[in-house]
């Protein structure tokens, strides 16, 4: 049996600056403090010989364990019955509700005996730098331990004495009785601040309160979210995800909280995905916008325009969360990788790509912004213009397109629509604010880029649009082109590519990407945003009772809690890919919204 716990098996915490995965049996093997890519807390998640990073959970080899989250937030509880007693276990990155967009860099876990007695073992193991740096210990009191390595530094406190076992492990034991509460304290500091002077130790009411305004901070910002209908509980886990995986103090959204985690049971589909990508992000405020949640659109524009210095030119496919555009990617030897598949990377080379559905995305989301009142001021506009101007002089290159293919570019047909949709928005923005443009040589060139779509992108005897003009290959990302107005849901090419998308690219009633080589090794899973895009496109077209079926299909790839990774192994009945996926909650976010619409209009 597998020393790696299923993907399903793991749940997510952040406090929507760092983020963290909490194992069904209690322990944290994933841990990302203060940034999403850092590796500073490491776990089991990438190396089973590393062992959980910070593990609670009884002493009683037979006990077992329930979770779910609290109510409208992103706190976890996971309650653990022994033979002799039961204890719930509540596990949170703490968020200060008057100053969110401070980051907390704390892990805090709260124990709450329920009944009886359990024997519970505290294990803390920190792993820095991927497990590269090893920790050193030091003392300084008898529930207090600090852990260096490098730059990072750990200030651990606990209800419960500390030992050090080895040289560099913690390990605390402790009878839980009913009524009792335990609190574990994990906050990255400074190491040389840690060193020389030692913040004050956290008394517990402190601790409490931070629990308790941390579910009033969630609580309240979901309260703003709107939506009805069966779908509407999922749909808010997939707001909440959304919302944890966001950089509160920058505006960016990171595709995933993890990175490497395969999309194949072969090696090489492994990538790092705790970046924020422009088109994933667009997406993911389009979707929060969907349902009232408007305030992330204007702090990503925000955070792109600072991160290409308000240049069109600089724009790129994805940046850091603070910004950074050297993602440069390498690999970790050292490390074998979730279950054993590798390589383990750091890093994503995609960054640097030509991916041209950027320019579009971005146009759609300023124009949308715009419509609900807030217009591009002089400096926006000028940025704008230089995406419009990118598009209209770039569409007829090939490009890497929405899957990043890592071989030869080529003339996508979705990558050809959204530089349409970049310059139809571009002109709509120029005569609604009364800007100077180009815009003959605008409209000249989205007539062009119209043409050549539906000339060469379409297979008129198939009855479908194709992956790339003039191939014969399906894709599941023209399912999208109707979300920009390039094509009416219900216009019957539209039609027919869903229903040859769904009869060629199904998979047990999900869907994959595409039907062509890619040149990657291994047959990845079935892609779960591809489902949710055709049960959207399927509500779209009034086809309810096919959009639910597909719908259904999709919703059963979650695990107990509500959260997607990126890919199912249908076979296997298992998740793959990094997790949670951004991109899966934004696509179910978006369906239920187009199926509670469709429903209300039918009815």
């Amino acid at each position: 049996m597998s020393a790696y716990p299923p993907i399903a098996d793991y749940a997510l915490i952040a406090d929507c600056h760092g983020a963290a995965l909490v194992c069904r049996d209690g322990s944290i093997d994933w841990c990302c403090l203060p940034r999403l890519d850092r590796g500073s807390c490491f776990g089991r998640l990438l190396d089973r010989a590393t062992g959980g990073f910070c593990s609670i959970a009884p002493v009683d080899p037979d006990a077992e364990s329930s979770r779910e989250y609290v109510e409208g937030t992103m706190v976890l509880q996971t309650t653990m019955t022994a033979a002799s007693g039961q204890v719930r276990l509540t596990d949170l990155m703490p968020i200060d509700p008057d100053d969110p967009r401070r980051p907390s860099r704390e892990v805090l876990r709260v124990v709450d005996g329920l009944r009886g007695t359990v024997a519970l073992e505290v294990r803390i193991a920190p792993r820095f730098d991927y497990g590269g740096s090893l920790p050193w210990l030091r003392r300084l009191g008898p529930r207090r331990i600090a852990a260096f390595g490098g730059d990072d530094g750990l200030d651990v406190q606990c209800d419960v004495p500390l030992t050090l076992e080895g040289d560099h492990d913690v390990v605390g034991r402790r009878l839980v009785h009913a009524g009792e509460r335990l609190r574990l304290s994990i906050r990255h500091v400074d190491a040389a601040e840690l060193d020389r002077s030692p913040p004050a130790e956290a008394r517990p009411e402190q601790l409490d309160r931070r629990l308790e305004g941390t579910i009033g901070f969630w609580r309240r910002w979901i309260a703003g979210m709107r939506v009805e209908g069966p779908d509407a509980a999922g749909a808010q886990r997939s707001a909440l995800v959304l919302k944890a995986l966001g950089n509160a103090r920058t505006g960016a959204i990171a595709a995933a909280a993890t990175t490497s985690l395969p999309e194949a049971r072969r090696g090489g589909r492994t990538w790092d995905y705790r970046y924020s990508w422009v088109r994933d992000s667009a997406f993911a405020v389009r979707s929060l916008a969907e349902v009232d949640l408007v305030a992330e659109a204007d702090e990503f524009r925000r955070f792109v325009q600072r991160s290409a210095a308000s240049h069109a030119g600089k724009l790129r496919v994805a940046y850091g969360v603070a910004g950074e555009m050297r993602l440069i990617e390498s690999e970790l030897p050292d490390l074998e990788g979730w279950d054993g598949i590798g390589p383990v990377r750091v890093g994503n080379a995609a960054a640097d790509q030509e991916q041209h559905d950027t320019f579009g995305e971005l146009l759609d989301l300023t124009y949308r912004w715009h419509r609900r009142g807030h217009s591009p001021d002089d400096d926006l506009w000028r940025f704008v213009r230089g995406l419009v101007d990118m598009a209209a002089e770039r569409w007829r290159r090939p490009d890497q397109g929405l899957w990043e293919r890592r071989g030869r570019p080529r003339h996508f047909t979705h990558s050809k629509v959204m530089c349409w949709a970049a310059l139809d928005r571009g002109l709509l923005l120029a005569q609604e604010c009364g800007r100077t443009a180009p815009t003959r040589r605008w409209s000249a060139a989205r007539d062009a880029v119209r043409r050549e779509v539906e000339q060469r992108g379409y297979d008129a005897r198939r009855r479908t649009f194709t992956q790339s003009l003039g191939g014969r290959g399906l894709d599941a990302a023209v399912l999208l082109l109707p979300a920009v107005g390039f094509v009416a849901w219900d216009d019957e090419r539209m039609i027919g590519t869903a229903d040859a998308i769904r009869a060629r690219l199904g998979d047990r009633g999900l869907i994959r990407r595409y039907d062509v080589d890619d040149g990657l090794k291994g047959r990845e899973g079935a892609f779960l945003p591809c489902s949710f895009w055709l049960a959207e496109c399927l509500a779209r077209q009034g086809r309810l009772d096919a959009a639910r079926e597909v719908f259904d299909a999709a919703l059963a790839a979650a695990n107990d809690l509500g959260l997607f990774s990126e890919e199912y192994d249908t076979r296997r009945r298992a998740m793959m890919g990094n997790f949670p996926q951004a991109l899966t909650h934004l696509a179910h976010l978006g369906a239920v919204v187009a199926m509670g619409e469709a429903a209300r209009a039918g009815g």
